[in-house]
């Protein structure tokens, strides 16, 4: 924000400092993000900034590590590149088989987050409805236990999930969950539900909820008020609170080594097989395609956020 033209030298000294102090905060947290972009095209199989990169030598900078990610895992890397290459590309590569596990799992964990996580919001709204507080404390808590606690506990709990149930009746062993795609989506729908939660009721702190009472005094139902008059409404904050799950989901490793099994292998999974086991900077240029796709998502957000306070009548910030 620009300083009022009335402003005091020692106003416009603090403007200044202010200014410089949020640039080198800024720098500070993206300074790893710099790094990596411009390394994941070196020539070279180094990490470190070779002497032709810093000379700006176009032979030091080389797309081999992002065509790498399409041959690694391949029958027949060096086959023409027709149909059957790229057909081979589909079913062989590995760093494709982890992208697709992602977005299958990143993409139904997203919606089972968001359809149990948007009527929890909506019930949390309520200032009438009791232990409200200690209920958003319980929903949230996936968010502030430390994730080993977390996967460590989903990993026993999914070994034999009817263990906790056997005093109701049940079986002592029915089946498992960990090493499956459904364990693996539940468990990272667990992580995404506070975030979707936390979104959505941040939109409803500023909803009008004289809006559902000028609706039913039109005779509309329940069911009817929430589709026409308060999902429109609150829309944006959905979409934010799926996209967050999305990416929490998709980058997420912890959960995984402990619950999944090797045919439910992530992008951040491999990521971490390649640093333990063969260190390469294929894992640089995923590091960057990843960065470009979370600042697109995050960008979504933002323009979404600014929609719902247009919709809202809050001007944006």
């Amino acid at each position: 924000m620009a300083l009022p033209s009335y402003a005091s030298p020692l106003e416009r000294i603090w403007h200044a400092t202010y200014l410089v102090i949020c640039v080198l905060v800024f720098l500070f947290l993206i300074a790893p993000i710099l790094v990596i972009i411009p390394l994941s095209f070196n020539a070279e199989p180094y990490f470190t900034f070779t002497d032709k990169m810093v000379a700006f030598d176009p032979e030091g900078y080389s797309l081999r590590w992002y065509d790498s990610l399409l041959t690694f895992g391949m029958q027949n890397p060096d086959a023409p590149r027709d149909s059957s290459w790229w057909s081979d590309v589909w079913h062989n590569t590995t760093w494709l088989r982890v992208t697709k596990n992602s977005i299958i799992i990143g993409f139904f964990a997203t919606i089972l987050a968001t359809v149990l996580g948007t009527p929890a919001a909506l019930g949390l709204s309520r200032p009438e409805m009791p232990y409200r507080r200690l209920i958003m404390g319980v929903l949230i808590s996936p968010m502030i236990v430390p994730l080993i606690i977390t996967a460590t506990g989903l990993f026993f709990f999914y070994s034999n999930p009817c263990a906790l149930l056997v005093p109701l009746g049940l079986p002592a062993d029915c089946g498992r969950l960990a090493g499956t795609y459904l364990g693996v989506i539940l468990a990272h729908a667990t992580l995404g539900i506070p975030f979707v939660i936390i979104t959505v009721t941040a939109t409803l702190t500023g909803f009008d909820h004289s809006l559902t009472r000028a609706s039913a005094a039109l005779g509309a139902n329940p069911r009817t008020t929430f589709f026409k008059v308060v999902m429109p409404l609150i829309m944006p904050g959905v979409i934010s609170g799926a996209l967050f799950a999305f990416v929490t989901s998709f980058d997420e490793v912890v959960v995984v080594l402990f619950v999944a099994d090797h045919t439910q292998q992530t992008i951040p999974r491999q990521m971490w097989n390649g640093i333990r086991e063969q260190i390469s900077p294929q894992i640089l240029a995923v590091a960057t395609i990843l960065v470009v796709i979370s600042v697109a998502l995050l960008t979504t957000v933002e323009l979404l956020r600014r929609r719902s306070e247009r919709l809202r009548g809050v001007a944006p910030r």
